[in-house]
């Protein structure tokens, strides 16, 4: 078992990506499927006050938070060398750093902007809204399934 500070943080880690695997995956399996259901026009209304609502204080220091964590976890691992965890406590972080923190800058926040630009009620927004719901929500797997792993490994550092 890895000692301090690693098991601190690591726990840390295994919540704050346990979490963020969590909302990946409300959003893909619930809220995504449930907008899709909609027309066009209410959909790209409802997603857009939600990629709003997603900037508020609360998520943004979950989600930034998260990143935050595997960063020192990667820092900390990199610069102490623990006898035991190396792998799993980088993997961890890159798992999270790349696959969902990075993901999402490349990949969903771009679309979020370019939808956002779109007003809801016009024909480009209704000939756009089925590649945006396709392709975010499969990045947005993808996300989901990274922070699971990240969790995942993290808790294999600590046994």
């Amino acid at each position: 078992m890895i000692g301090e500070p690693y098991v601190t943080l690591t726990v840390l880690g295994v919540l704050t990506t346990g979490v963020m695997a969590g909302v990946f995956c409300a959003f893909s399996v619930l809220v995504m499927r449930g907008l899709a259901e909609l027309p066009p026009a209410q959909a790209v209304a409802a997603m857009n006050a939600i990629n709003r609502a997603a900037t508020t204080p609360v998520f943004m220091l979950l989600f930034a938070g998260s990143a935050v964590v595997c960063a020192v976890i990667a820092v900390v691992t990199f610069v102490l060398l623990p006898d035991r965890g190396t792998t799993e406590l980088l993997l961890g972080s890159a798992l999270y750093l790349v696959g969902s923190f990075g993901l999402t800058l490349v990949a969903n926040v771009p679309r979020n902007e370019a939808l956002l630009k779109l007003d809801p009620g016009t024909p480009e927004a209704a000939a756009y809204w089925p590649s945006y719901i396709r392709e975010w929500t499969m990045w947005n797997h993808v996300r989901a399934a990274a922070s699971a792993a990240a969790a995942l490994v993290y808790m294999l550092a600590l046994t």
